[in-house]
């Protein structure tokens, strides 16, 4: 799965002023990331907002995606929930022609147990025509998929090639680089962790500050796959301050704050999230200004 290797990136939504979809912001983006360096684009993460975004918009985000890609880069989407049934029946009914894999999040707020875990994104695998990327981000769904479940799914269904692991925590990625299939792929959903995953035989990052600062955020993630740890770690270490601020309120506020001093987009968010502060968003200027 050499397609979902390197820095994928999880695109924002970009909304007018009246919350609506700026198609014409999406196409800019989906270029600027094409042209700077990064490998593949994930659609309708929960960086896009997916919980607030209508079913008939998410149809139409795929296509400006697909159409505006124009086959360059591969492309992921996400297509998740703790309702299993209801993820089944979208995966069957979803025109995935253009789509290259799927990312599926670990069912939240529901809290199952690992074999609830193992259950559900089994369903998911026989339910899915793409290769899945599993995702576990037990800081949103809170509860955490643990290796062993992971390194099971991994072993038990042929087209579930990868996880994208995003519990922020060193050891938990170390124990399933250790024990995984030779091909499947750990990534780094962790951008503060991304660098010392790929060193340490991770496959890369589906990254969020990656589609704000696509050149160097690649060039730094493709260091570490060569294991140029040096050179890496001098734009890790540049980098770094950015990584927190755009995390610092919430995501995406702070990477639309970032792509609004760019001129992509705008910072709208669409409610319960809020746009970044003026304080924020002034540091964030800041920094950009000083790279």
């Amino acid at each position: 799965m050499q397609k979902f290797v390197g820095t994928g990136v999880a695109l924002v939504t970009p909304f007018n002023e009246d919350l609506s979809v700026d198609f014409n912001a999406l196409r800019k983006l989906v270029n600027y990331n094409i042209d700077n360096g990064i490998n593949y684009l994930v659609i309708n993460g929960t960086t896009g907002e997916s919980g607030t975004i209508t079913k008939e918009e998410k149809e139409e985000i795929i296509k400006v995606i697909v159409d505006e890609n124009k086959g360059r880069l591969p492309l992921v989407l996400g297509v998740g929930g703790n309702n299993t049934q209801t993820v089944v029946e979208e995966l069957q009914s979803l025109d995935l022609s253009s789509i290259d894999g799927i990312l599926s999040v670990a069912p939240y707020y529901s809290k199952p147990t690992q074999e609830g875990f193992y259950q559900h994104f089994k369903a998911v695998s026989l339910a899915s025509p793409k290769p899945v990327i599993l995702y576990n981000v037990p800081g949103r769904t809170s509860k955490n998929m643990e290796p062993a479940t992971t390194l099971r799914l991994a072993r038990d269904f042929e087209n579930v090639v990868a996880v994208k692991e995003a519990g922020n925590n060193q050891q938990q990625y170390l124990e399933l680089l250790k024990d995984k299939p030779e091909d499947f792929l750990i990534i780094s959903g962790d951008d503060d962790l991304a660098l010392g995953v790929a060193l340490a035989g991770g496959s890369g990052v589906i990254s969020v500050i990656g589609q704000g600062l696509p050149k160097e955020f690649s060039k730094m993630i493709q260091l570490g796959l060569e294991g140029k740890n040096k050179e890496a770690y001098e734009i890790h270490y540049k980098l770094m301050d950015i990584v927190d601020y755009i995390f610092e309120e919430n995501n995406p506020a702070g990477i639309k704050s970032v792509l609004k001093k760019q001129g992509i987009c705008s910072d709208k968010v669409r409610l319960p999230l809020v746009a970044a502060t003026d304080e924020l968003q002034n540091k964030i200027s800041d920094f950009i200004d000083n790279m």
